[in-house]
C-alpha cells in the first residue's frame, strides 16, 4: 500500500481549493488527506510573523494521519508557500517566531519520505517574508535531508514583462528572485522554485494556482509528471 500523504495548502488558500487534486491522487491509490486550512488562518502570518500556528495545523494533520492509515511515514506535497513551510516541518532546529517567547522543534524529516514542492518560492526578496525563509534557506538549504526525497516543480508558463498581461507576473518574479524578465507559472519564477540536490522538474502551460484560469500543476493532465515520484 502506498504511503498516505498530506497536502499543506499556499498561502491565503484554504483547503477546499485542494479537494480535486486530493480526489486524483485517491484515485492513483495515494491515501490523501488536505491540511484543513481556512484563508483567515493566514492572517497570523501577516506582516512576516511566525509560521508557527500554520505548521502546527499541519504536524497535528500528519500524526492524525499516520494513525489513521497506521503508517510510520507520509509524503507531503508543499504548494506554493507550503512548499517552505514544509521544510520547516522538517527540521531539526529550534524556530522562534517574531514575537514568539518559546521556539518550536518538529523534527518531520523522520516520518517524511518525500516531499514535493509545487511553485514553491524557496528564496524572495520580498521584505515580510526574508526572515522565515532566510531561516529555511540558512539552516536547510537545498535538499537538506538525505533520508527524504526532494521533488521541486516549478512552471515555465509567462514571461515577465514590462507589458500588458505579464506585468503581474513581471513584479511578482522581481519581488521573488530579483528579476522580472524571466520565466515562470505567473507568480513564481523557475529560478525561485527549485532547489540544489532536489529532482528539479519543469512543467509548460501550467499557472500557479488552483483558482488560475486553465491548468495548474495539481490539474489531472499534470498530476502524472510528478504524482510518480511519491513513495
Amino acid at each position: 500500500m502506498a504511503l498516505p500523504t498530506v497536502i499543506l495548502p499556499g498561502y491565503l488558500e484554504s483547503a477546499i481549493a485542494y479537494r480535486q487534486l486530493e480526489q486524483s491522487l485517491q484515485q492513483l491509490g495515494f491515501p490523501t488527506v488536505t491540511v484543513p486550512l481556512r484563508r483567515r488562518d493566514w492572517i497570523a502570518m501577516f506582516g512576516g510573523r511566525s509560521v508557527t500556528p500554520i505548521v502546527k495545523i499541519l504536524d497535528r494533520t500528519v500524526k492524525q494521519t499516520l494513525q489513521q492509515y497506521q503508517a510510520s511515514q507520509v509524503n507531503l506535497i508543499g504548494h506554493s508557500a507550503g512548499g517552505w513551510l514544509s521544510r520547516i516541518y522538517l527540521g531539526e532546529k529550534p524556530y522562534l517566531g517574531r514575537g514568539e517567547v518559546q521556539s518550536s522543534i518538529w523534527n518531520a524529516h523522520l516520518i517524511t519520505a518525500t516531499l514535493i514542492t509545487l511553485g514553491t518560492p524557496h528564496i524572495s526578496q520580498e521584505r515580510w517574508t526574508r526572515w522565515n525563509l532566510d531561516f529555511v534557506k540558512n539552516n536547510y538549504p537545498g535538499a537538506f535531508y538525505q533520508n527524504v526525497r526532494y521533488v521541486c516543480v516549478a512552471g515555465k508558463t509567462i514571461f515577465g514583462e514590462r507589458r500588458p498581461g505579464s506585468w503581474l507576473a513581471y513584479s511578482s518574479y522581481q519581488l521573488t528572485c530579483g528579476t522580472g524578465n524571466t520565466w515562470g507559472d505567473g507568480i513564481t519564477p523557475i529560478a525561485a522554485a527549485h532547489l540544489d540536490g532536489a529532482e528539479n522538474l519543469v512543467v509548460e502551460g501550467v499557472r500557479h494556482s488552483p483558482r488560475s484560469p486553465g491548468i495548474w500543476y495539481g490539474s489531472p493532465e499534470i498530476l502524472q509528471t510528478w504524482a510518480q515520484y511519491l513513495a
